[in-house]
């Protein structure tokens, strides 16, 4: 059973968008949903600038001006931040050192039964390397444009949602609601360079233990639509390295036997697959998104001492992300197959091998229920998919724990990685309205224990 959301709560939403936004239509934003004329545009640009900044943007902005960035991030000021924000939420923190300097901080809001087993809001601190020379202004600046757009590195991925959930949740404790089950947001490091100074030694810890995890959400992807994406699993990360060794000689003869051959054959049948998922995901009724495929790419490429000498050994490294519609026996004989068809001393490596994952979605799981009715309240249109890239949501759902992705970004484009990553400041607060009614509905759910 879910408890449904409150006539308070079905009020407020009702009266913020009967005076903001169509009723048929509310995650539409006037400023995306028609065409402005130059007057209209400039006298709108004029309104942004004059009107105050709400201190949930102003937070942040602060957030995204902390360069916790790969490959050697400082967590320290990103910590002291979260403390000031658990201190003006009157909610106790926690600081554990999993890694020597990398923290994971845990901010909790206990329920009125701490003994059912509790609800995560996952994110991660740390941010991907910058290339400033590509950006239009400094990537650390969370510099805002006229029309409300944020600059920076961490926008979309994902400091926006860790600065979501604190805000949902001081307006649900400004109007003195307290959720059945606990509530701990976890800011984690090193996601971002597989969670193995971060989540993978969280999830074993003992203090991870003592937050008795029943359910959690963590981040997801921009949606370009009207529509938000939820993901409930993702593609297991296969990373390997094939060598091919054979016979070494002068550059100006026909030798048999060489490394390069082997390798060609190795590339061959591992691209020849990789273009046979790719006709899939164009062809196949089934293969609606990227996740529903297995994708292959080659990542690099050694070997070789000078131009004149034929190399003994050559090695390649492949990205495989096996979609949890494939078949892992069958792809991994097609695998041993194909370094047997390359020839004699060609071996291969995994440096990496998970496993697909996914989270019950449909009215058999009480999780997607509540989910599921939250964003119904709150109006917006959600699209089940896989993930098809990987995040610390994985290595929760292999622990045993479901876990959702959703980053509430809609009419934005996918920017994570990419260089001027942005997020415009309307979808950010429209955001934290949705996550107001998504975190009281799941941790209300009374039949997640089972």
């Amino acid at each position: 059973m879910i408890l449904r959301t409150s006539l308070s709560r079905i009020c407020r939403v009702s009266s913020a968008f009967s005076s903001t936004l169509p009723l048929q239509k509310p995650n539409l934003y006037p400023r995306r949903s028609f065409v402005l004329t130059a007057a209209t545009m400039s006298t709108t640009n004029q309104a942004k600038k004059m009107k105050t900044e709400d201190q949930a943007v102003t937070n942040f902005r602060e957030y995204l001006r902390i360069p916790t960035v790969h490959p050697d991030p400082d967590y320290e000021p990103a910590v002291d931040f979260l403390k000031r924000m658990a201190g003006e939420l009157g909610l106790p923190i926690k600081v554990i050192e999993v890694y020597p300097k990398n923290p994971v901080v845990v901010i909790s809001w206990e329920g009125k039964d701490p003994s059912l087993k509790s609800i995560i809001l996952n994110s991660h601190m740390d941010v991907v390397p910058v290339f400033p020379e590509h950006w239009k202004c400094d990537p650390f600046s969370a510099t805002k444009y006229d029309n409300g757009d944020i600059y920076a590195r961490g926008t979309q991925d994902m400091k926006c949602v860790g600065i979501q959930y604190i805000e949902a949740i001081r307006k649900l404790i400004k109007r003195g609601e307290k959720p059945l089950r606990s509530i701990h947001m976890t800011f984690v490091p090193d996601e971002e360079v597989s969670g193995h100074k971060g989540m993978k030694l969280f999830v074993d810890h003992p203090e991870f233990k003592k937050l008795n995890m029943g359910f959690g959400l963590d981040e997801g992807l921009a949606n370009p639509t009207e529509k938000f994406t939820v993901y409930y699993g993702e593609r297991a990360v296969w990373w390997l390295i094939v060598t091919c060794k054979g016979h070494p000689g002068h550059g100006s003869r026909f030798l048999e036997d060489t490394a390069a051959e082997k390798l060609q054959s190795v590339l061959n049948s591992f691209l020849d697959y990789r273009e046979s998922e790719k006709e899939k995901l164009k062809t196949c009724k089934t293969c609606r998104f990227l996740g529903d495929v297995t994708t292959v790419n080659l990542t690099g490429l050694e070997g070789g001492v000078q131009h004149n000498v034929v190399p003994s050994e050559f090695k390649a490294k492949f990205d495989i992300r096996v979609s949890p519609k494939t078949d892992m026996e069958d792809l991994e004989r097609k695998i041993d197959s194909w370094i047997k068809e390359a020839g004699e001393e060609v071996t291969y490596e995994f440096t990496q091998k998970g496993k697909p994952c996914e989270t019950p979605i449909g009215d058999g799981s009480p999780w997607w229920r509540a989910f599921d009715a939250a964003c119904k309240d709150e109006q917006i249109e959600i699209v089940p998919e896989i993930f098809p890239a990987a995040t610390d949501s994985a290595i929760l759902r292999l622990a045993g724990y479901p876990c959702y992705g959703f980053s509430p970004m809609n009419n934005t484009p996918v920017l994570l990685h990419d260089n001027n990553e942005y997020l415009n400041e309307d979808i950010f607060l429209r955001g934290i309205e949705i996550y107001e009614g998504i975190i009281p509905t799941i941790a209300n759910v009374t039949d997640g224990d089972d």
